[in-house]
C-alpha cells in the first residue's frame, strides 16, 4: 500500500480555468525571488522563521539509545511489509523493505505540524528565479555521505535525472516537466522546469531522497541485488536477513544531527523490522515482546486479542492516537483495462453487493465508518449539491462526465444490515440486465457468451475473511466471483503489471494535495505506467482537467473547490469502490518508550519521534 489546495472563488476563472495552461510559481507569489529562502510552502505561510532552532513537536532532551522493533503501518515506492528482495526502493520492480528512505537526506524536509511547509536540510537555501521556473539550491558544504565523501551538486543532479528516466512512478511523474538538473558549482544545483509544472511540484521534488552518484555509477539501477545504495541520512543499513528482517543503525557521527530540522529526532540506536506473511504471526511476535510497537488493523484482535499476560500485567499499552489532518482513501479498484468493468453500471452493481453495515457489525466490531469520498477526513470531501464555484469547473464537461456529478454528492446506500439486502441486490441485478448481462445456467453472460467473472486479489488471509461475504452476494446475483490470496511477491508483481480484476489499496494524501500526487492515482498519463497507483486505469480528460485545476489553485479556497469538484466526478465514476476508515490510530506498544504529546497534526513517524526510556524498561524488566 502506499505515499497533498486553500479557498477562493473559482467563478472568476469560469470554464476557462479548467483548460487554461498552468501559470508556474503562482503558489509562491508570497515568496520573494532572487534571494535565498530557508523554507517554502504552498501558499507562502511558514510557521518557523529563518533562525528557528528546532521543531516544536520534538523533545530536545530525548536520550539516544535502545532498539525500536516494529511493524511499519505504511510504506512508499516499491516497499512491502511482508518480504523484501532488494534494497533499492527507487525502482518499480522488486520488493524493498519499508523505511529505506531514512538512510537518505533530501534537499528539504517536511514539517509535521504544518500542512505543506518544507525546510532546508541538504540545501541551506533555495533561490527562486524571477520567472519562477527555476530553483537554485545552495548545498551545505559540510554535508557528507555516510562513507565520509561530500554531497555535491553532481549527486543531486544525477539522482533527479536518474529518477526521471527510470525511477518508480511516484518519483518519475512529478519530474516530467523538469528540463534539467544542472550543477552551477560544487555546491549549487539549478532545477529548471518547462513552465507546465504545477507551482507546487517543487514541494515534492525537494523532498526526494538523494543517493550517491558514485554508487549507481558502479551498480545497476534496478532491483537485482541486496546492496544498500549509499546515502547521507541519519541511519544506514545494518544487518540484513533477506526476506526476514532488516536493521537500520543510527549514524553516530551523522553530519546533520545538529541542524534545526533534525534536533530531537532519530533517537533509537537501532530500528529493526521483521517480516511476517500474516498478521496473526506478527501479533504473536508482539505478545512475546519480539515486536515492540504495532498499529492494529485487525478489529477482531483489537476487540478481543489483548488478554495476554504482558498486557494484563501492565507491561503493554493499548491506546488510540488522533489521526492526521490529511485526506485518506481506502477503496477497491476495478480494473477497466478489462472490458467488462468499463461499464459504470457493472461497477455500481458490484459495489451494491458490499454490505458494509453487516461487515462492520460482525467482522469489525463496529470499529469503522463507511468511506464515501476519495478524500475522507478532510475539507476536500464533497457534500450536498455543488457550489457555484464547483459548477463553474464541472459545466464544461456536461455530457462527458456522469450526470450524478452535478447532483447531490454520490453516496453508497446503507444496507439493512442483514448481510444480503434483497433491495440492494435487486438494484444490482437490474443494473446488470440494463448493461446487457443475462443469466444462463446460473451465471451472468454477455452477448458473446462470456461470463461476468471477477477475482478479488489479496495478500492477507484476514482480507479473505472480510471479502468472502461480498463474494457470496455477487455470486447470488450471478457474478462468477472469487477471492484469491497470493504471496507478497506475486501480489506486488501482479499489482505492478495490472494483472488483476479487483484489488484494494489504502492511500494517504498530503494535507495540500499536489497535481503530481493526484496524477499517480487518477490521471490518464499514469493509466498505462507499470507500477503506478492508477490501479483502475482511469483515463478521462475531465478528470485530467480537474487535476490541472487543482495544480493551478492560487490559494487554499481555490484548492478546496477544485478538490471537491474532482471528488464529485471520481465518486460518480466509481472507479474505486469505497471501503471503510477509522478516525484514529489504534496503537499497542511495550511500555518502554517516551513520547511527546500532543502528536503533530500531519505525521506520525513513531520511529523518528519517540525514544527509549530506560527507567520504564527497567520497571517492566525489559532493559
Amino acid at each position: 500500500m502506499s505515499t497533498r489546495l486553500a479557498r477562493r472563488d473559482f467563478l472568476a476563472l469560469g470554464a476557462a480555468a479548467v483548460v487554461a495552461p498552468l501559470i508556474p510559481g503562482r503558489a509562491f507569489a508570497a515568496s520573494p525571488t532572487g534571494t535565498g529562502l530557508h523554507g517554502l510552502s504552498a501558499f507562502g505561510d511558514l510557521r518557523y522563521g529563518p533562525g528557528f532552532t528546532s521543531f516544536d513537536y520534538v523533545n530536545l532532551d530525548a536520550p539516544k539509545g535502545g532498539t525500536f522493533n516494529f511493524s511499519p503501518p505504511n510504506w512508499v515506492f516499491n516497499q512491502s511489509p511482508l518480504t523484501f528482495n532488494t534494497l533499492n526502493s527507487f525502482v518499480s520492480r522488486g520488493d524493498a523493505p519499508p523505511r529505506m528512505e531514512i538512510c537518505f537526506d533530501s534537499l528539504m524536509v517536511r514539517a509535521l505540524d504544518e500542512p505543506d511547509a518544507i525546510y532546508s536540510l541538504l540545501a541551506q537555501s533555495v533561490t527562486i528565479s524571477d520567472d519562477r521556473n527555476s530553483f537554485d539550491f545552495a548545498l551545505r558544504p559540510e554535508a557528507r555521505f555516510n562513507d565520509g565523501t561530500p554531497v555535491t551538486a553532481e549527486d543531486v543532479a544525477f539522482a533527479l535525472e536518474l529518477f526521471k528516466k527510470d525511477g518508480h512512478p511516484s518519483l518519475l511523474l512529478p519530474l516530467s516537466h523538469l528540463l534539467d538538473a544542472k550543477p552551477l558549482d560544487a555546491h549549487t544545483v539549478r532545477l529548471s522546469f518547462d513552465g507546465k509544472q504545477s507551482a507546487r511540484t517543487i514541494l515534492d521534488i525537494a523532498t526526494y531522497p538523494i543517493p550517491a552518484k558514485a554508487f549507481f555509477e558502479a551498480n545497476p539501477f534496478d532491483a537485482s541485488q541486496l546492496k544498500a545504495p549509499l546515502g547521507s541520512g541519519p541511519y544506514k543499513v545494518g544487518r540484513v536477513f533477506p526476506g526476514q528482517a532488516i536493521e537500520y543503525e543510527r549514524v553516530v557521527d551523522y553530519w546533520g544531527r545538529d541542524l534545526p530540522v533534525n534536533r530531537g529526532l532519530y533517537n533509537f540506536d537501532r530500528i529493526r523490522i521483521e517480516f511476517y506473511q500474516d498478521r496473526q504471526a506478527g501479533f504473536e511476535a508482539f505478545k512475546k515482546g519480539e515486536i515492540l510497537f504495532r498499529q492494529e488493523f485487525t478489529s477482531r484482535i483489537w476487540a478481543n486479542g489483548y488478554d495476554f499476560p504482558a498486557f494484563t500485567a501492565g507491561k503493554v499499552v493499548k491506546r488510540e492516537f488522533p489521526g492526521e489532518k490529511r485526506p485518506t482513501m481506502q477503496a477497491t479498484a476495478l480494473n477497466q483495462r478489462r472490458e467488462r468493468f468499463r461499464d459504470p453500471r457493472v461497477r455500481r452493481a458490484i459495489a451494491l453487493c458490499f454490505d458494509f453495515e453487516w461487515t462492520n457489525r460482525n467482522l469489525f466490531y463496529g470499529a469503522y465508518e463507511r468511506s464515501q469520498s476519495t478524500f475522507e477526513k478532510s475539507d476536500f470531501r464533497a457534500e450536498g449539491l455543488p457550489s457555484p464555484a464547483e459548477l463553474a469547473l464541472l459545466e464544461p464537461f456536461h455530457g462527458k462526465i456522469p450526470d450524478e456529478a452535478f447532483g447531490e454528492a454520490v453516496l453508497q446506500p446503507p444496507s439493512d444490515g442483514s448481510g444480503r439486502d434483497r433491495k440492494l441486490l435487486g438494484q444490482a441485478s437490474r443494473l446488470l440486465t440494463e448493461a446487457g448481462w443475462a443469466r444462463k445456467d446460473g451465471v451472468l453472460r454477455d452477448a458473446k457468451g462470456e461470463a461476468l467473472a471477477i477475482e478479488v486479489l489479496v495478500d492477507d488471509d484476514s482480507l479473505v475473511r472480510v471479502y468472502s461475504p461480498w463474494i457470496e452476494n455477487m455470486r447470488a446475483i450471478g457474478i462468477d466471483a472469487t477471492v484469491r490470496m497470493v504471496d507478497s511477491a506475486q501480489y506486488q508483481a501482479r499489482q505492478t503489471s495490472f494483472d488483476f480484476d479487483a484489488i484494494s489499496m489504502a492511500s494517504s494524501f498530503s494535507a495540500t494535495p499536489t497535481r503530481d500526487e493526484l496524477d499517480g492515482l487518477f490521471h490518464s498519463r499514469s493509466a498505462a505506467l507499470p507500477g503506478s497507483t492508477n490501479l483502475p486505469g482511469t483515463a478521462d480528460p475531465a478528470v485530467d482537467a480537474l487535476i490541472d485545476a487543482v495544480g493551478a489553485a492560487k490559494d487554499r479556497e481555490a484548492l478546496t473547490v477544485a478538490m471537491r469538484a474532482l471528488d464529485r466526478v471520481l465518486r460518480a465514476r466509481l472507479d474505486w469502490i469505497p471501503n471503510w476508515f477509522s478516525a484514529n490510530h489504534r496503537a499497542a506498544f511495550w511500555d518502554i518508550f517516551g513520547y511527546k504529546e500532543p502528536k503533530p497534526d500531519f505525521g506520525f513517524p513513531v520511529e523518528a519521534l519517540w525514544w527509549f526510556d530506560k527507567d520504564k524498561a527497567a520497571r517492566i524488566g525489559k532493559t
